[in-house]
């Protein structure tokens, strides 16, 4: 009988959970390493997009991920001061029809939490900050900060931005910080005392953007974010608190929904928004990259996660049924399918133009990671 195969993945964030649950449904022993000590719940939204969600409904999660998340009419893009709509790209049935899954808005804890369901707690390693990766005889072994060492057939670094699976693999250039700031924050929309906000909505200025959106079914908890220019902070903690106040100032004059949104706000989190370019390759050998450790995002498309769940679903299907010496062949196929959707979505997520006029969403919204032909 056929030895299964075992896989370490570094990072248990949205890419590496979901691609822990994608190949434990192919029969492969996955093992994830985690630095931080626990999860925590940010105060953050997050889209799930169609092609997000296809990937979500094949790994068992959606009846969980409809009763926790927000079901919007639309995602609705309006001018910062007017308030006219420039586009409104309509979701809700129709586009669940079109596209052969729901657009929802949820808090990124309760879609981290989800994922996390799907994958057995003896799966985790939580406190593993990996210091090192070494090719030998019978596979790649770790090495962790804690003193600990682990034998895997191969690695998956879906360790984000600052990838240190990247950085052992390749010789990269630094982050590149934007010079734009996002201020963000969820809070009880009883605070509104009673006004009503849009489903979702994108207010354009001309230098600066915020989105406002329900992020609970019942609509008891509200979302913003913003991106607006600060060359000098430089930031990029995902807990360091803003000031409220600087907010409402640099949002004086929009539209009066914003204004009663960032009154009623209570607190208010900042971070810098940074980006990298896409590497040349993703991978060396048995070891890959997946999600923004090889093809960062910035969040002006709302597809950051949805790219790394994809690439989850792809990489399941290239490495199912796949022994050790097939590896590296099943990694370079995985990039070969990817590398053209990603690096179309991160190039068009960079201009930060996506929906602020009439915009083909068929090419994000249609695709499905199961069924996407595979490279050759």
């Amino acid at each position: 009988m056929t030895r299964r195969l075992s896989i370490a993945i570094i990072g248990a964030g949205m890419g590496g959970l979901a691609s822990a649950a994608a190949l434990r449904r192919v029969g492969i022993d996955v093992t994830v390493y985690e630095q931080a000590s626990q999860f925590a719940r940010l105060g953050a939204g997050i889209h799930i997009g169609c092609n997000a969600m296809k990937v979500l409904r094949g790994l068992g999660l959606e009846q969980r991920l409809r009763s926790q998340s927000f079901y919007p009419r639309s995602w609705n893009n309006r001018d910062w001061k007017t308030g006219e709509v420039k586009f409104d790209m309509i979701f809700g049935e129709s586009a669940e029809q079109k596209f052969g899954a729901p657009y929802l808005l949820a808090h990124r804890g309760d879609l981290h939490a989800a994922l996390a369901s799907d994958v057995p707690d003896e799966c985790v390693k939580l406190n593993h900050k990996l210091v090192g990766l070494d090719e030998i005889s019978d596979g790649v072994r770790l090495s962790f900060a804690n003193g600990e060492t682990a034998i895997a057939d191969a690695v998956i670094g879906a360790d984000g931005i600052h990838s240190v699976v990247r950085d052992i693999l390749f010789d990269t250039s630094p982050v590149h910080f934007t010079g734009r700031i996002a201020y963000r924050t969820t809070y009880p929309a009883s605070l509104l005392g009673g006004q009503k906000i849009d489903d979702c909505t994108k207010w354009w200025g001309e230098d600066r953007h915020i989105v406002i959106y329900y992020v609970k079914p019942d609509r008891s908890e509200i979302y913003l974010v913003t991106s607006q220019p600060e060359p000098e902070f430089r930031i990029e903690s995902w807990s360091a608190k803003g000031d409220v106040r600087e907010l409402r100032k640099a949002f004086s004059g929009f539209d009066r929904q914003v204004e009663q949104v960032l009154a009623a706000c209570p607190d208010v989190h900042k971070w810098a928004i940074v980006d990298r370019n896409a590497l040349e390759r993703w991978g060396e050998g048995n070891v890959t990259l997946l999600g923004d450790a090889c093809h960062p995002m910035t969040p002006y498309m709302a597809q950051g996660a949805a790219m790394a769940f994809e690439d989850a679903a792809v990489l399941s299907r290239c490495l199912d049924g796949v022994e050790r010496d097939g590896v590296p062949n099943a990694f370079r196929r995985f990039e070969a399918t990817r590398k053209a959707r990603t690096a179309r979505v991160q190039q068009t997520s960079r201009t930060n133009t996506w929906l602020s006029g009439k915009t083909d969403t068929d090419w994000v919204y249609g695709y499905d990671a199961w069924t996407e032909p595979l490279a050759a």
